[in-house]
C-alpha cells in the first residue's frame, strides 16, 4: 500500500487548469474554420431578401382561393414565415415590421459606419441604397395606417377616399397607392422588337395584356429611362404575340415559345446587371394567355422568383399569390372603352342567373350538364344564345351572372358582370380573384363550390333582398377598379395592376455591397 507521503507527491491538476486546457485546444482546432466561414461569407453573391409575405397560407380547395391577409402589408401585421428565403432568420417571430426592421439594418449600417471610419474611406450611398431606405420608410408607414380600422381612409384625396367593406382595410390601401404614386418606378427593357415584343393586342380577350404593354410603352405612367433608379423591370415579351407567330397547332408543342423566353432573359442578363443581381425578384412579366405560366416554366427563376402578372392565376398551377399577381382578364372585341358601364335597376332585373357560353372545361361542362336543358326562368343557362337575343342585354337584365371557369381559372365574365353591375358568381377551383389583396370579394361578389352546381339556385333564392341590394351597390363602387380608359386614371385597372406589382416588389429587399 503506497504510503501517504508518497501519495501526496503525485502531480496535482487543478481542474480549472484541465478546463482552459481543453478551451485553448478547442479554439485551436475551431479557429481554421472559423475564417473559412468568414471568407465564404464574405465572397458569396449577395442574394434578395424576401421581408415579409403577403399572407396567403389558407386556402379552400373547392371554391375560389381566397388569401387570409393577417400578415399581409395592407393589415399591418409583419411576422416570420418558415416559407420564407434568404436573410429571413433576421425576423423574430411575431415581432412587429418596424422593429425587425430596425432590428436587422441598425447593426449592419453601424458595422459598414465603423469599416469606412477605420478605413478612412467615405463612400456616398448608392441608388439602390436610396430606394431601399425608401422602401423601408414605406412599409413602416404603411403598417402604421393599418393600424386604423375604419371604413374609410383618413388620408385626404381629390379623387376618391377609399372606403366600406369592399376593402380588406381601406386606410393601409390608400397609403400604399398614394405612396405608389409618388415612388414607383418601372424600366422597360429596350431589348426586342415588335410584334412580340413591346406590343399586344387590344382588340380581344387578351386585351389586358396589350393594353398594359401600350400603356408602359407610351411611358405616361411610373415608366423611367434610367434603370438605376427603377424599382422593377419589365420583360416586355407578349405571350399573345409568342403564340400567334411561333405555336405549330399541329404538333401541340410550345418549345418554340420557350426559346425565345429563354433567350430574351440571357440576353438582358448579359447586357444589364439588375436580373443578376436579384436573380429577378425585382423583374415581372404579365400575360393574360392561358399558356402565361407555361412561358415562364423555361426560366426557372422566372416561375420560382420574379413577380408574374397573370390572368390565369391557378395555385395548382404553380400561381404564388406571395410573389405573383392576379390581373382581369376584359374582353374588348372592337376596342372601344366607352359606354361599357352600367345597367337597370335591381327591381328590374326579372332574371335570377344567367350564363351563356360554349363548352370550355370540366366545369362549364358540369354547368351546361345541370342547367342548360332545365328551361328554368329563373336560372338561364346557355352554350349559344337563340337568334336576336343580345349576350349585354341577358347580363343586365338579370340579379346574378354565373361566372364559371373554362379551360382555365380566369374568365372574361367576371368583369363583364361587374361592367353591368350584376353581382359575379364565382365557380372556380384554386382561382385568386384580381386584386384580393385589397378587394373584399366576398362583400361584391358569391362564390359557389363547383361541387354545388346543382345547388346554384337554392344558394341564390337564399340571399335576402336586402342582402343583394347591398352586394349590387359595392358592384357599382368596385366598377371604377376595374374600368378601362383610353388615357388611364386614378383607381382604374392599369394603375391596380401596377399597385398590386408595387405591392409585391415591397415584399423583397435587393441589396448590392458594390458601391464603388
Amino acid at each position: 500500500m503506497a504510503s501517504p507521503t508518497n501519495y501526496d507527491k503525485r502531480p496535482h491538476h487543478h481542474p480549472s487548469s484541465l478546463w482552459f486546457s481543453s478551451l485553448n485546444l478547442v479554439l485551436l482546432l475551431m479557429a481554421p474554420l472559423v475564417v473559412f466561414l468568414l471568407l465564404v461569407s464574405t465572397l458569396s453573391p449577395q442574394h434578395p431578401s424576401t421581408l415579409y409575405p403577403l399572407s396567403f397560407s389558407s386556402y379552400r380547395s373547392s371554391i375560389v382561393q381566397e388569401p387570409t391577409f393577417n400578415n399581409s402589408i395592407v393589415n399591418g401585421s409583419f411576422t416570420d414565415s418558415s416559407s420564407l428565403e434568404a436573410e429571413t432568420d433576421f425576423f423574430a417571430p411575431n415581432v412587429p415590421f418596424s422593429d425587425a426592421i430596425m432590428e436587422k439594418e441598425t447593426p449592419q449600417l453601424e458595422e459598414m459606419s465603423k469599416n469606412k471610419e477605420s478605413e478612412g474611406i467615405v463612400k456616398r450611398n448608392s441608388k439602390l441604397e436610396r430606394i431601399e431606405a425608401n422602401l423601408a420608410r414605406v412599409r413602416s408607414s404603411i403598417k402604421e395606417a393599418a393600424l386604423v380600422r375604419n371604413l374609410s381612409s383618413i388620408h385626404q384625396d381629390p379623387d376618391y377616399v377609399p372606403q366600406g367593406p369592399i376593402y380588406r382595410n381601406a386606410n393601409p390601401f390608400h397609403r400604399s397607392y398614394l405612396e405608389m404614386e409618388k415612388l414607383f418606378k418601372i424600366y422597360v427593357y429596350k431589348e426586342g422588337e415588335p410584334p412580340m415584343f413591346h406590343n399586344g393586342p387590344c382588340r380581344s380577350i387578351y386585351s389586358s395584356e396589350g393594353r398594359f404593354i401600350h400603356e408602359l410603352e407610351k411611358g405616361n405612367f411610373y415608366r423611367t429611362q434610367d434603370p438605376d433608379e427603377a424599382l422593377v423591370y419589365f420583360l416586355p415579351f407578349s405571350v399573345v404575340m409568342l403564340v400567334h407567330y411561333l405555336y405549330n397547332p399541329g404538333n401541340f408543342k410550345t418549345d418554340a415559345i420557350g426559346r425565345v423566353v429563354v433567350d430574351y432573359v440571357d440576353v438582358i442578363s448579359g447586357k444589364h446587371p439588375y436580373w443578376n443581381r436579384s436573380l429577378g425578384a425585382d423583374h415581372f412579366m404579365l400575360s393574360c394567355h392561358d399558356w402565361g405560366p407555361r412561358a415562364s416554366s423555361y426560366v426557372p427563376h422566372l416561375f420560382h422568383k420574379s413577380i408574374r402578372v397573370l390572368c390565369n392565376a391557378n395555385t395548382s398551377e404553380g400561381f404564388n399569390p406571395s410573389k405573383d399577381a392576379s390581373f382581369p382578364e376584359i374582353n374588348l372585341l372592337t376596342g372601344e372603352v366607352e359606354g361599357l358601364l352600367g345597367g337597370p335597376s335591381p327591381s328590374r332585373r326579372s332574371i335570377l342567373a344567367f350564363f351563356a357560353g360554349r363548352l370550355h372545361g370540366y366545369i362549364r361542362y358540369l354547368l351546361l350538364n345541370e342547367w342548360k336543358d332545365k328551361r328554368d326562368p329563373d336560372v338561364q343557362v346557355f352554350d349559344q344564345l337563340p337568334r336576336g337575343v343580345s349576350y349585354t342585354s341577358k347580363l343586365k337584365d338579370s340579379r346574378f351572372c354565373l361566372c364559371p371557369s373554362g379551360y382555365e381559372v380566369a374568365s372574361p365574365r367576371i368583369v363583364e358582370a361587374i361592367y353591368a353591375e350584376c353581382v359575379p358568381v364565382l365557380i372556380s377551383d384554386n382561382y385568386v380573384p384580381p386584386f384580393s389583396d385589397v378587394l373584399n370579394w366576398k362583400a361584391f361578389s358569391i362564390q359557389v363550390a363547383v361541387k354545388d352546381i346543382p345547388n346554384i339556385k337554392k344558394i341564390l333564392m337564399g340571399i335576402s333582398q336586402r342582402q343583394y341590394l347591398r352586394m349590387q351597390r359595392r358592384v357599382k363602387q368596385v366598377q371604377r377598379h376595374f374600368v378601362v380608359n383610353a388615357s388611364p386614371k386614378r383607381y382604374d385597372v392599369f394603375h391596380m395592376i401596377n399597385h398590386s406589382i408595387w405591392l409585391r416588389r415591397l415584399n423583397i429587399q435587393v441589396r448590392d455591397f458594390d458601391h464603388s
